[in-house]
């Protein structure tokens, strides 16, 4: 391969082969870079960002085993369980995150998979965020095609479901479910006529091979996710990850673009870690194509940037947030 951009004409691929998705990896990081910024500003302006925010509507308790959760019932974080919000309280969160410039509110919950009482709350929260005027995003664990089609009809816009690792390191990492779980609940969201929002996390002890594996997955799915989040491990005190290794700071930034090479259209999200990374490191990932965030100063239970250091970075980079799409334009439903 060379560093050569091609046009916006060029189709969009669901077929790359895993040696294509290797030899990205290991180009040299100039021309890696020079390559996924030029594919970035084919379809994006490279000034804006997509701002996000994301809340916790039920935290802790989760009978999930993942390495990494601060929120699972099998290690001892010191984070207290909390029920099920009200609907108002949502809609006081989404109201603040709208008036710091956030477009889509994103609401997770702790469960391995909603009960059906539990999905009517939930779609109620969904119907009054969207109200708003904000786009919506939920992560709620595994759901069937009924349970997602039920969150289509309450006004949910997009679903999160990350496949976290590659699926070869996947036992590494969780044993409570099984990758084909990921992509069954990834299948359903499809089914439903919801837009993905799918990434994973990197840093978590992985070799070089599985981020290759995990975004030849993400970018050979029917349909590239609408969102891609790419997490940088979070170490929390108490989970089985905490301790590892941390991630040299210029390979997660080629994760960055080999994500925006394969998946040119997708937001591709700077989400959890960002604490950890310095401005100029930040500022290199929206080069290599990141072009979406999180404001707020927590994601769901685990720290986050707080809005005035984010708006003044994206100042110092002259760049600002993407405006909120319209009815008639833009990122719309099938």
């Amino acid at each position: 391969m060379n560093a050569a951009v091609g046009s916006k004409c060029d189709a969009i691929r669901t077929d790359w082969i895993l040696d294509e998705v290797q030899a990205l990896f290991a180009e040299p990081f100039s021309d890696l870079l020079y390559r996924a910024h030029g594919i970035h500003r084919l379809w994006f302006d490279p000034t804006e960002v997509q701002i996000s925010t994301l809340l916790s509507i039920k935290t802790g308790a989760c009978p999930e085993d993942c390495a990494y959760c601060p929120q699972s019932i099998h290690y001892e974080t010191g984070l207290e369980d909390e029920p099920l919000l009200s609907v108002d309280e949502v809609v006081l969160h989404a109201r603040a995150a709208r008036e710091k410039g956030a477009t889509r509110f994103c609401m997770g919950a702790a469960y391995r998979s909603p009960k059906s009482k539990q999905l009517e709350q939930i779609a109620e929260m969904i119907t009054a965020v969207s109200d708003l005027g904000m786009e919506t995003c939920a992560t709620l664990g595994m759901l069937t095609v009924d349970q997602a089609k039920r969150l289509e009809q309450s006004g949910l816009d997009y679903y999160n479901h990350n496949l976290d690792s590659s699926e070869s390191y996947y036992r590494n990492i969780i044993t409570t479910r099984c990758y084909k779980d990921r992509l069954d609940t990834l299948e359903a969201v499809r089914e439903a006529g919801l837009r993905v929002c799918c990434g994973g996390i990197i840093g978590m002890g992985e070799a070089v091979q599985d981020r290759v594996e995990l975004l030849h997955t993400l970018a050979t799915l029917p349909e590239h996710p609408g969102s891609v989040p790419i997490n940088q491990l979070v170490q929390v005190k108490g989970t089985p990850l905490h301790g590892t290794k941390p991630l040299d700071p210029l390979e997660f930034v080629r994760t960055i673009a080999v994500a925006r090479t394969l998946m040119p259209r997708s937001h591709v999200r700077l989400s959890a870690g960002r604490t950890e990374m310095s401005d100029e490191m930040q500022a290199l990932c929206f080069f290599a194509g990141a072009n979406s965030i999180f404001y707020g100063d927590k994601l769901l239970t685990t720290d986050n940037p707080d809005v005035t250091r984010d708006q003044n970075l994206l100042a110092r980079l002259g760049m600002r947030p993407e405006p909120a799409k319209t009815a008639s334009g833009g990122d719309s439903k099938k």
